[in-house]
């Protein structure tokens, strides 16, 4: 009987992959940045200014996962999660500075697992994995780069590296800075998305779109922002800056299907971390918001879209995130980790999209080291440490973290601190600055406070 469960399972792998017989999928990875859980419009939750039409219709197409999460609650963390499959603590990842120096460069990137497949590779938008050359997408297994290198925010408008406002971190193409840029950034970058998914269409090709879209500054086109009338001026130019990332996004499926490999491209949207109350993004029915490990910092837009593989419109409630992309894809395109890579954190998420298993992983954590904020969830439970202070939720009924069960549940709490504990014993010490918390000191936090 276990021979014949497992030959079935194998049989429902190789479907999903490209071990049958057909080419190896596309991929395209688009990631928004401090995108509001409840800023697209296939969100019932949503208020009414918000409209995301390609979005949506991307939701339609595929799986939206209601309980997908970034590995980070800022940028660059979860992008370094994300592009090696593994949690970034353990290489010392734990704040967007740590993450915006780089990252130890023995770490196997994702373009560099993809080689061995024959996969051309484009990196798009907002880097944040490093200043330096040594960190430059072209020496990290990339095949072209359309982009910005500096920390989390660049300037919409002002891209040439020279301007009447002095000096502004260049927009490279490939390892040269793009003298004579002019325009949007965020439409600049569906241009160069879209003209690379033309030049490979012969395939296969991955495509790392990474918006820096919504994040600050607030930009957009004066005709844009004058489509919105909320009450709130940086609300309107937010959805000004939210209907240019819903452009892009449709203009790249476009793209696809215009090149006739939208069938066979497996295509991933989230958000880098919840929605920043300083834009005035919303992440109702959430608490919190970026800089924090409660659901509206982590819990994020995320829609799985492979026409054809994955049944359309569709809900999938296990939790997965971010970390999991690189390992799923690689299953997708039928082709294992690059030897010699250390192993992944992240889980093949098929099984749970296609609705053949209600569990990928026993227990997810986030922490930000002397950020002095952790979280860890498993099942439906969910502790939350932010300085000194701890919450225990039930998500299966409270997912906006409005009941602290931590006095009614003690053993709970026990059970989740402990577990935080030894996971974050495995993880490495960070980049700079103190792996731990206490009190007035960026020195070792041993437990939390009950």
């Amino acid at each position: 009987m276990k021979k014949v469960i497992y030959l079935f399972i194998a049989g429902v792998l190789v479907s999903l992959s490209a071990g049958a017989g057909d080419s190896r999928p596309n991929i395209v990875v688009i990631v928004s940045d401090d995108q509001g859980y409840a800023d697209v419009s296939y969100n019932p939750h949503s208020p009414k200014e918000v409209q995301t039409p390609n979005i949506d219709q991307l939701a339609k197409s595929g799986v939206v996962c209601s309980a997908g999460y970034a590995s980070g609650y800022v940028c660059s963390p979860t992008r370094a999660g994300l592009i090696t499959g593994r949690y970034q603590q353990r290489f010392g990842i734990y704040t967007a500075r740590q993450g915006g120096s780089g990252m130890p460069l023995d770490e196997t990137w994702f373009p560099m697992h993809l080689k061995q497949g024959g996969y051309r590779s484009g990196a798009f938008g907002k880097w944040h994995l490093g200043l330096t050359m040594d960190y430059h997408a072209l020496n990290r297994g990339f095949d072209y780069f359309y982009g910005f290198m500096e920390r989390g925010a660049h300037d919409y408008f002002h891209l040439k590296p020279k301007t009447d406002k002095g000096r502004v971190h260049p927009i490279y193409r490939n390892l040269d800075a793009a003298e004579n840029e002019e325009g949007y950034l965020t439409t600049l970058i569906t241009r160069e998305a879209v003209n690379f998914i033309k030049r490979e269409s012969d395939g296969p090709f991955f495509a790392y779109v990474a918006y820096n879209a919504v994040h600050s500054p607030a930009q957009a086109p004066a005709e844009d922002i004058a489509r919105y009338n909320t009450g709130d001026e940086k609300r309107d130019i937010l959805m000004a800056m939210l209907y240019h990332l819903d452009l892009g996004v449709g203009e790249i499926v476009k793209a696809l299907k215009e090149a006739g490999v939208y069938e066979n491209t497996l295509i991933f949207y989230l958000s880098d971390n919840g929605g920043d109350y300083g834009m005035k993004a919303s992440n109702a029915p959430l608490s919190g918001a970026k800089h924090q490990v409660r659901e509206g910092g982590i819990r994020v837009p995320f829609i799985v879209s492979w026409p054809g593989r994955l049944q359309a419109g569709t809900t999938c409630d296990v939790p997965v995130w971010s970390t999991d992309i690189l390992p799923t894809s690689l299953v997708a395109a039928g082709l294992e980790a690059l030897p010699g890579s250390k192993p992944f954190d992240g889980k093949n998420i098929l099984p749970a999209l296609t609705g053949k298993s209600k569990k990928i992983h026993d227990a997810l954590y986030w922490c930000g080291g002397s950020d002095g904020k952790w979280a860890v969830r498993k099942g439906d439970w969910k502790l939350v440490f932010t300085l000194g202070k701890v919450g225990l939720y039930d998500l299966s009924n409270d997912i906006a973290e409005a009941n602290n069960l931590k006095d009614a549940h003690p053993e709970k709490l026990q059970e989740l601190q402990n577990l935080y504990h030894a996971w974050f014993a495995e993880m490495g010490d960070p980049s700079e600055g103190s792996k731990q918390w206490v009190a007035g000191k960026n020195k070792k936090n041993k437990k939390a406070k009950k």
